[in-house]
């Protein structure tokens, strides 16, 4: 927080906290909060917010007393006065280009801290366009993406980084899988990313004008082609996701990455006949979300604000290798959990967010990644919390 800000009357305040996802993440904040943090839950329903208190008083009888604050994502003024009473929000409010700017806005005006977990490149380039210089000015930290879509890949391609310890350029490859239910959420964000790609073109080149290179170095998302990957022994499929715009940041924000950084994302199939499947169905969907009705259609049957039960959360997983190569040397490395879209994703934003307030974290401000912002602090977190980075 920045040192002359007035005191604040929360450390945390989870918006959205009635949606499926935003009970998940409260949940985890009542088993895994430490004592003494000063957190509450805020939505826009008085009633579905007492009903999720009494949920988490379940968990933890002193949480039956847990501060409950009203706020809308269409009221300026309360999400206003949300910002200026808390050190960070956390936000599972979305489609976040529909819903999101308001919050960031009045957190960047605030020097409040905000995670959220956005996959949407176009939102995430149109609120560095018009909310990082704010936010750098307040010294808050605008950290979308702490969910499935970034954390893995962005910790992951710098924990590798990390093993390689190298001056030389880096060729880097994250490949994707996971056995698990999609998010509801995830979907609804994708179908409208995939129905605005002029939009979303627009707002990466404002925002590549507006942020500019790195003095003397490159780093680049680069779009790889289907292969037979030897290492391994997988065919990769390549992923149209967020995931490899959030490394590259990354990369051209820590030096570490060495003075040219190539970061490229795929999806990892056992054989060629489910890798050309996999490229049909992405074909489809990008063809479908371009007309209107059949988009809606699909939208309606995977609604939002629901998920999977807990066992069939209990028996999902995913792995994300990466296999990173400079000077001659090649580095295997693997990220894993559970359940990627629910139960690892509510941990991953818990997570993140105690980590902005709690930890001792590298002087940043402004729109950061998670390895910009607190990268060695929230892999830590994340290994005791369960998940694992290893060298394979």
């Amino acid at each position: 927080m920045p040192a002359d800000s007035a005191p604040r009357d929360f450390d945390l305040v989870v918006l959205g906290a009635t949606g499926f996802t935003g009970e998940l993440t409260a949940a985890y904040l009542a088993e895994h909060a430490p004592a003494g943090l000063r957190w509450a839950l805020a939505g826009r329903n008085p009633d579905k917010l007492q009903a999720v208190r009494d949920r988490l008083a379940k968990i933890d009888p002193s949480l039956g007393e847990l501060p409950l604050l009203e706020a809308d994502s269409s009221d300026a003024a309360s999400l206003r006065a949300l910002a200026e009473a808390t050190k960070v929000v956390v936000t599972t409010v979305g489609p976040y280009l529909e819903h999101g700017e308001p919050l960031v806005a009045a957190c960047a005006a605030a020097g409040t801290d905000y995670v959220d977990l956005t996959g949407e490149p176009e939102f995430v380039d149109r609120m560095y366009v018009a909310h990082h210089d704010a936010a750098v000015a307040s010294g808050a930290r605008i950290v979308h993406a702490c969910g499935f879509d970034s954390i893995p890949h962005d910790l992951g391609a710098w924990f590798t980084v990390q093993q390689l310890r190298s001056g030389d350029p880096i060729t880097l490859r994250g490949v994707v899988r996971a056995g698990a239910m999609a998010s509801g959420g995830t979907f609804h964000s994708a179908m409208g990313a995939m129905s605005r790609a002029r939009q979303m073109r627009e707002a990466m080149v404002a925002r590549r004008k507006k942020e500019g290179r790195p003095a003397g170095r490159r780093s680049r998302a680069v779009a790889g082609k289907p292969h037979r990957d030897r290492t391994l022994g997988l065919w990769l499929l390549p992923m149209p996701t967020i995931d490899p715009f959030v490394v590259a940041r990354s990369g051209a924000a820590l030096e570490s990455y060495g003075p040219d950084f190539r970061y490229s994302h795929y999806a990892g199939l056992k054989t060629l006949r489910y890798t050309i499947g996999g490229a049909v169905a992405v074909s489809g969907l990008l063809v479908a979300a371009q007309v209107k009705p059949i988009r809606n259609l699909l939208k309606s049957r995977v609604p939002q604000g629901e998920g999977p039960s807990e066992q069939r959360r209990a028996t999902s997983w995913f792995t994300v290798d990466f296999v990173g190569e400079s000077a001659g040397r090649t580095v295997h490395t693997r990220v894993s959990g559970g359940d990627p879209g629910y139960t690892e994703t509510a941990k991953m934003l818990a997570e993140s967010a105690m980590c902005l307030v709690l930890d001792d974290n590298p002087t940043t401000s402004g729109q950061v990644t998670t390895a910009t912002a607190m990268a060695e602090n929230l892999l830590a977190r994340l290994q005791r919390a369960g998940m694992r980075f290893e060298v394979v």
